[in-house]
């Protein structure tokens, strides 16, 4: 067990990571031979459903620097990651997937860069290595969520860069019942920047969210991040009344120049059903935001840690 406080931390949720954990572990090793600074790893089990809390045992064992940790059920990436960060403690943070896709030897980039004063360094995925409805999804999530939430976010950042310690204690204070890490922290501010790293293809196996968990967590994401919708709801709202009392007057004045000979039917239904899916539309968004406030008033804790090893 170490006893100085390390420099570095790394942070990797572990899920379905069996074949590549003994290679990640290897690979920062040997990047931290090169920067020559103390380390600590930790890897956090989201309860994957393969051997993967096996081996991290093993490796645990074997390497003292290497710290363990199994969540008591599956809570999602960004629970474990803010699992991770509750034990980390050294002065920067890093915080990476477990699929090498983030690749270790850049985190020398990131920490050169965070030496020359930043608070923050991203990691930019120039060239992504991800399948194209993912790297599709991504970009449409950009572009909403910049929309709704009215703030800058790149879509070629995500969980990979290094971080202060002081970027991480203000994360975690944090009590969103509703975790992105990333998100956060854009949030909370400080000195950051970015550098461009080389985005693997994954080292094994294929990524556990599936289209609709990846539509799920945007549209949570960013109800948790934003009112806009609601504020759209009411201007559009009041664009339709708007147009109702014009069109309502012009009828009014075709009515008495005789203008009209036949009142529509088809016209009247098409408005009902249309206004009628409007207000149903407007007030189940409103029950979204309500069900999210009575999550959040729950304040139940958003990850469980059952063991921890070193």
């Amino acid at each position: 067990m170490q006893k100085t406080k390390p420099t570095i931390s790394f942070v990797s949720p572990v899920y379905k990571a069996e074949k590549m954990l003994h290679k990640l572990v290897a690979e920062i090793q040997t990047v931290m031979v090169g920067i020559n600074a103390t380390y600590e790893i930790i890897l956090v089990d989201d309860r994957s459903p393969d051997n993967s809390w096996e081996i991290m045992q093993n490796i645990s064992q074997q390497f003292p620097e290497v710290k363990s940790i199994r969540l008591s059920r599956n809570f999602g990436q960004h629970p474990a990651i803010m699992a991770g960060l509750s034990q980390a403690k050294g002065e920067w943070v890093v915080v990476m997937d477990c699929d090498l896709q983030d690749q270790p030897k850049e985190v020398l980039k990131l920490y050169n860069k965070a030496l020359e004063g930043y608070d923050v360094v991203f990691a930019n995925r120039v060239d992504r290595k991800d399948r194209f409805l993912k790297r599709l999804s991504s970009k449409l999530f950009g572009i909403l969520y910049r929309f709704l939430t009215e703030t800058k976010f790149d879509n070629s950042i995500a969980n990979f860069g290094i971080y202060n310690r002081k970027v991480v204690s203000e994360v975690l204070e944090m009590n969103d019942y509703i975790k992105s890490f990333p998100l956060f922290v854009n949030w909370v501010g400080f000195k950051n920047t970015s550098v461009n790293v080389e985005h693997a293809e994954r080292e094994s196996g294929k990524s556990s969210y599936t289209i609709s968990k990846l539509v799920s967590l945007a549209f949570n994401t960013i109800i948790s991040f934003s009112n806009k919708p609601l504020k759209l709801c009411i201007k559009f709202g009041l664009i339709i009344s708007i147009a109702t009392v014009i069109i309502g007057l012009v009828t009014i004045v075709q009515y008495f120049r005789g203008e009209i000979e036949v009142l529509g039917y088809s016209s009247l239904i098409l408005s009902i059903w249309f206004l009628s899916g409007t207000i149903i539309t407007t007030i189940g968004l409103l029950g979204v935001y309500i069900g999210k406030i009575f999550d959040q008033t729950k304040n139940r804790k958003p990850f469980i840690i059952d063991k921890i090893l070193n």
